[in-house]
């Protein structure tokens, strides 16, 4: 079983991150939300509030196979900011671990030189600042160990690349037709 960490910033996205998480933990993946910040009660932006499991800073990183950036904004901006976030993605980028992210937070990958000379997405009006990266505006773009998707309406087909990603093609494919996906 794949473990992943989902890091939730005051102002994150709401739907694209539980969407995500929901797919992933139906997949069987364990999933931790990891808070951002120094409360486990996160904020979105939209103003729904979600108890997330741990403090980031609680969390060893080396047992996880996988990291979720959901946007949102600020969500987005707290991501970018936070050293810890900064540190993990590209730790897990260079071990060859699966980094995915979504809607604006393609961006933090950007600024940290992980989507340089690669392909990607992000949401719209965010190309300018995917420094590096050639943007596609598909719903997701899968280059190796990474994983970028375009927005909250993306974020199913998204969830389920990512669980393909972790657990493998049949299981994605039997959570699709569990959920009636049939994009």
């Amino acid at each position: 079983m794949s473990k992943l960490c989902a890091f939730f910033a005051p102002g994150f996205e709401e739907c694209e991150g539980l969407l995500v998480v929901d797919i992933l933990r139906r997949g069987g993946v364990d999933v931790t939300i990891a808070a951002v910040g120094a409360d486990r009660m996160v904020t979105g932006s939209h103003k729904i509030a979600v108890q997330a499991d741990a403090l980031a800073q609680e969390l060893d990183f080396s047992a996880f196979d996988a990291v979720f950036l959901p946007g949102g904004m600020p969500g987005t901006l707290h991501l970018k900011e936070n050293a810890l976030v900064r540190r993990t993605a590209t730790e897990f980028a260079a071990a060859g671990k699966v980094v995915s992210a979504i809607c604006a937070a393609p961006t933090v990958l950007a600024d940290l030189g992980l989507l340089k000379g690669l392909q990607a997405t992000c949401y719209p009006g965010f190309e300018k600042d995917m420094a590096g990266a050639e943007t596609t505006g598909a719903e997701f773009v899968r280059q190796g160990n990474l994983l970028t998707g375009r927005a909250l309406g993306a974020a199913i087909p998204f969830g389920l690349e990512l669980l393909a990603m972790l657990e493998g093609e049949e299981k994605a494919a039997g959570i699709r037709a569990a959920i009636c996906y049939e994009h």
